[in-house]
């Protein structure tokens, strides 16, 4: 901050007494310094009083006259007459006096007298003026001399006034000290406002747009079109001058010499400069004929860091003789006018001026235009400064969202990562970090906070304060204070209407709020570690309100709605760091680029202005007319150089039934590939094809702002929209739209148009396209022949499609194409619709990539072997050593261990942190482990949270049916479960020596499913660990956590909880009984105990241990 001071006093100011006190003696030198300094700046002052009172004399002045007394009167003025020919000039307060007059030994020269203005002693250098020898050039005032009557003094018609300037502004001092700041040696602007915050706070920058051209040429008639549109449609501040309001006021007393030219245009300059310097676009429209001026105007902008834009009206003199709107070139041609530039004066053009205007071939609002886009193109209109590339937008909050991890600090926060609490993230879920981490959701930091959500939900926006002009530029991650507000809310809204939020349950919010740290590991369904959560703020999942404000429906078939009310009881809000890049490995990665990388690409294709067109379908030649028309029409009408497009398929979570995004992709790389040589083609030059990651929640005309807003975070300036963006029929839950459209197909476009938050983002609306069949080209219908068009219909492309049409005749289209089982050859590039049928002809095989889901490998021990798709129905693991996990693995280590008799085989179905509910497969052959499934089929995750631990079973075990407890609960007919509690990783198919701690019995729907509780050997705390009560004394609250996890954990599913047949872990000694019974059934399973077991159970018993 600047430390402000008053300037110093003059000499004669401050107190009557002359008495110095004692403690003053230092600060008089000072001052007296500050005088000198200051003194020269005081001269320049006393030149201008001096030439108001040469010009202010009369042929006929009376004699002894004195400066500044009306009739004379020098005692009323206290001014002391002076002798004739000298003029003195007293301060107000009684200063020195400075006298005006010819030198005592030069009183006499042949080009009149010399006038010498003589500051007080020592105080400065000595003006001395002399009339110019060449009279024919200077400004003085043509009044013949010889008719003066000066009665000895000066004549004005002798004073050279441009002569008289110049040696006042040399003698000027080019730094004039204003604050204490700059007097230690810091720049003047220590002494304001800084611009940059200034800037911010008006909402755009200062510069000046400086017109110059001939009379005519159009400078005040353009630069009124541009004001009137900065002003009334953008609320910008702007001022326009030009020769008419300066010449009524600060330039009255300047005439149309070459000298009086120069000092208007220094004049105009500095005006403009303190004009732009304060935020305010300045229009300057003066004709300013001489390069030399206009450059020092320029280099006055330059000094102050001030944009200042030439622009040259170049109109030939003939085309401005032909408008002479005040009739001054009919005058100039009679004679009557002389001296007029760009006639019989010179006008010196400019060599390289920014812009340059022929205003003769353009409309009025075409030069406005051109103006207005390049200030748009360099932030002018914007206050904040200029992060994108020239004509790209800033993203919402003037700032870059990237929040990856440094590399140098990866494996720091990784090491960080392991000690911290985790917590579950869907793949969903991922979708949305990869959003807020790459920027898409700027300035967006984290998952929202109770605050944030709730603007979002009501306003559709959310407050910034960037540039913490109302300190609050923490506003949005900072814990959620309902009770406490500051003094001023931020100051600027942007978009934001789509809650970003991550719920978690109970189990993981105690885990949060029992840990030391503050903050969370995020930990993906497969167990990977992938982002650090920061000071976590958890409050309530208000589901119904949420979905009512976001949908504005009642339809809990919705798919997204239904993801909402399967969440957690809980959301967690706060900052997030990404350890690494989001990726998915599904073959698509190249097509993912973040917000930042997108911009750079754009850059260097060049663009001077993005439109964005996302998809959700195959792309028809339908689709590539309306971009490409979109194209040529930001040219033609934007004044654009080179529109680029943004091909943006959508790649986060999908209904069910939507295109997938595999088949999406690979058909936009055909429309590429195909060029601009197929109708249905594009450009490689100027399109950029780049998934954004975003998930589709299909909440209509909500959703679709945030569509708009997040392709702008990375360079969009324009966003094409159709008819019901982000819709969809209701299902049949839906109390009001049951299969049909909840939302009018027209609302979407509307509330886009007019949202708040959106600033510059413009809309390129859809328009209906049909099949010209006379050239086999997409476009927009000719009423007058309407004959010639067809309508090829999305669901009419899916049947024809399914029934693998194939090209039509290019010149025997049938009008129904369905009964002849052909597509028109210009619908499509034909490589595109052979990925298109291929889909539809086997939409069921399973081998799409429906959306962004990551592809990983299992973990799976080095000893196993998978076969299939992991996350998938198809996936199975099966051991290298053995034929069955189930049958031939030994319950226990071999004898000869000397581990104890409390020491069992586990073998790990569930590594730590997974949630993929993986199990052996007691009916298929060689009893592989494979991915469990949900009641409609697909594969079935732990959703209550990230587990602690590692899950399996142990091998040759069988809890049977008919073995009761003493509740009557009787087994669960699977191989009895084991928990594993140690710290590290086991993975899958993994065989583990553990130690046997007790065991949990678990009540699940009336069977007894009894849960082993053990500890790896080789895990670190092992060795001090023998019994549950050694576990909770190493491990406090493991056994709490253990029996809230086991009761609950079907609860996120939509299930009731389970109970315990007692809260009290048992014994060793008493979980080894069980795991004995349990062996000794298995035993019986097989046929080799004493039990009898019926043949109905379905089980593949022919494994080596189990027959053998």
């Amino acid at each position: 901050m600047a430390r402000y001071a008053y300037a110093p006093l003059s000499v004669e100011e401050g107190r009557g007494s002359t008495r110095r006190l004692p403690h003053e003696a230092a600060a008089e030198a000072e001052r007296a310094a500050k005088v000198a300094q200051r003194m020269p700046m005081f001269v320049g002052i006393c030149v201008l009083v001096a030439i108001t009172f040469v010009l202010s004399r009369s042929p006929q002045a009376v004699p002894g006259s004195s400066v500044g007394a009306p009739g004379g009167n020098a005692a009323s003025a206290n001014v002391a007459t002076v002798p004739e020919g000298t003029a003195s000039v007293r301060s107000a307060d009684n200063g020195p006096v400075i006298q005006i007059s010819p030198p005592a030994d030069e009183k006499k020269h042949d080009n009149g007298p010399v006038i010498q203005i003589a500051p007080p002693k020592d105080n400065g250098p000595v003006i001395q003026i002399a009339p110019s020898s060449n009279t024919a050039t200077t400004s003085s005032i043509t009044t013949d001399s010889s008719s003066c009557d000066c009665d000895g003094k000066i004549d004005p018609s002798e004073i050279d006034m441009g002569e008289l300037r110049a040696k006042a502004l040399a003698s000027t001092p080019p730094h004039i000290i204003e604050c204490s700041a700059a007097s230690d040696g810091e720049s003047q602007s220590a002494c304001h406002l800084p611009s940059s915050t200034r800037y911010a706070a008006l909402k755009q920058k200062g510069a000046t747009l400086w017109m110059t051209g001939c009379s005519g040429a159009g400078k005040t008639t353009i630069a009124t079109a541009l004001e009137d549109r900065l002003v009334k449609l953008y609320g910008k501040h702007v001022y326009r001058l030009d020769g008419d309001n300066l010449r009524t006021g600060i330039n009255r007393d300047l005439t149309f010499t070459e000298a009086d030219r120069a000092e208007s245009v220094r004049r105009t300059g500095e005006i403009a400069t303190l004009f732009a310097e304060s935020g305010v676009i300045t229009l300057v429209g003066l004709i300013s004929p001489y390069r030399g001026d206009r450059d020092a105007v320029r280099k006055r902008h330059e000094d102050q860091g001030i944009p200042f834009y030439e622009i040259f009206l170049d109109v030939p003199v003939d085309e401005l003789k032909k408008r002479d709107p005040k009739g001054q070139y009919a005058r100039v041609e009679s004679g009557e006018l002389k001296h007029f530039t760009c006639i019989d004066d010179p006008y010196e053009p400019p060599l390289e001026p920014e812009i340059t205007l022929r205003t003769h071939e353009l409309e009025i609002e075409q030069s406005a235009d051109i103006l207005f886009r390049r200030l748009e193109m360099d932030g002018i209109l914007e206050g904040a400064p200029k992060i994108n590339p020239p004509g790209l937008p800033n993203p919402d909050g003037d700032e870059v969202v990237d929040l990856h991890v440094p590399e140098h600090l990866k494996a720091e926060r990784r090491a960080e990562a392991e000690t911290l609490p985790h917590v579950l993230i869907s793949d969903l879920d991922l979708n949305w970090l990869q959003v807020i981490g790459e920027g898409w959701a700027s300035p967006l930091k984290g998952f929202m906070r109770e605050g944030t959500l709730l603007e979002v939900l009501h306003f559709n926006s959310i407050l910034v304060d960037p540039f913490n002009l109302t300190e609050n530029k923490d506003v949005q991650s900072s814990t959620t204070n309902f009770e406490q507000f500051k003094p001023h809310r931020a100051p600027d809204r942007v978009s934001m209407s789509v809650p970003i939020t991550l719920s978690c349950t109970t189990y993981t919010k105690t885990a949060i709020e029992s840990s030391p740290h503050n903050a969370v590991a995020l930990t993906t369904q497969m167990g990977h570690v992938v982002a650090i959560l920061r000071n976590p703020e958890i409050y309530p999942n208000r589901k119904e309100e949420i979905v009512t404000r976001m949908f504005g429906a009642i339809d809990p078939g919705h798919p997204y709605i239904q993801q909402i009310n399967n969440g957690g009881e809980f959301l967690i809000g706060g900052e997030v760091e990404l350890l690494d890049r989001i990726t998915y490995n599904d073959g698509l990665d190249k097509w993912r680029k973040t917000a930042k990388e997108l911009m750079a690409e754009f850059k260097e294709k060049g663009a001077d202005t993005v439109y964005a067109f996302q998809t959700r379908n195959p792309t028809h030649a339908g689709h590539a007319y309306l971009m490409k028309s979109a194209g040529e029409n930001l040219k033609k009408v934007g004044g654009y150089k080179k529109p680029v497009l943004w091909l943006s398929p959508l790649g986060g979570w999908t209904k069910e039934d939507d295109v997938p995004l595999d088949v999406r992709v690979k058909q936009h790389e055909e429309v590429l590939n195909s060029g601009l040589e197929h109708p249905g083609g594009l450009d490689p030059a100027t399109t950029v094809m780049a998934i954004w990651p975003s998930p589709m929640v299909y909440a209509g005309p909500t959703e679709v702002q945030f569509h708009a807003k997040s392709r702008r975070s990375a360079g969009a300036s324009y966003f094409v929209v159709g008819r019901d963006p982000a819709g969809m029929k209701g299902s049949h839950l839906a109390v009001a739209h049951q299969d049909d459209d909840l939302y009018d197909g027209d609302h979407g476009r509307y509330v886009l148009q007019n949202s708040p938050g959106i600033g510059s983002m413009k809309m390129l609306s859809f328009v209906k396209v049909m099949y010209d069949i006379t050239d086999n080209v997409m476009k927009v219908p000719d009423e007058s022949r309407m004959d010639d068009f067809i309508s090829i219909s999305g669901s009419k492309m899916r049947l024809l499609a399914r029934n693998g049409a194939v090209p039509c005749s290019a010149t025997d289209i049938p009008t129904d194409l369905v009964d002849a089982n052909c597509v028109p050859s210009g619908f499509m590039v034909p490589k595109g619709w052979d990925i298109v049928v291929d889909y539809y002809k086997n939409i069921d095989a399973g081998r799409w990539v429906p959306w962004s889901r990551p592809v990983v490998a299992p973990g799976a021990d080095s000893r196993t072997a998978g076969s299939g798709k992991f996350g998938s129905g198809d996936f199975q693991l099966k051991h290298k050593d053995y034929e069955s996990f189930w049958h031939d693995i030994p319950m226990k280590p071999s004898s000869g261990s000397d581990e104890g008799d409390a020491v069992i085989n586990f073998v790990t179905e569930i590594p730590l942190r997974m949630t993929a509910k993986m199990e052996v497969q007691k009916g298929l052959p060689n009893n592989p482990i494979s991915q469990d499934s949900t009641d409609d089929g697909s594969p079935r995750y732990y959703m209550y949270g990230t587990p602690f631990f590692n899950y399996g079973f142990v091998p040759q075990t069988w809890e049977d049916p008919n073995l009761k407890d003493s509740l009557g609960n009787g087994g669960d007919n699977d191989p009895l479960d084991v928990i594993e509690v140690g710290s590290k990783r086991l993975e899958m198919g993994s065989i583990t020596k553990c130690r046997v701690l007790g065991h949990l019995e678990l009540i699940d729907e009336g069977e007894m499913d009894n849960k082993v509780i053990c500890i790896a050997l080789a895990d670190p705390d092992s060795h001090s660990i023998h019994s549950m009560g050694d576990l909770e004394r190493m491990k406090p609250g493991t056994i709490d956590r253990l029996r809230d996890w086991l009761k609950r954990y079907k609860t996120s599913e939509g299930k009731g909880e389970n109970s315990l047949a007692s809260e009290d872990p048992t014994t060793v000694s008493e979980a080894m009984d069980i795991i004995d019974e349990t062996h000794n059934r298995w035993k019986n399973l097989c046929g080799k105990g004493t039990g009898y077991v019926s043949d109905d159970h379905g089980f593949w018993l022919e494994a080596p241990g189990c027959r053998g």
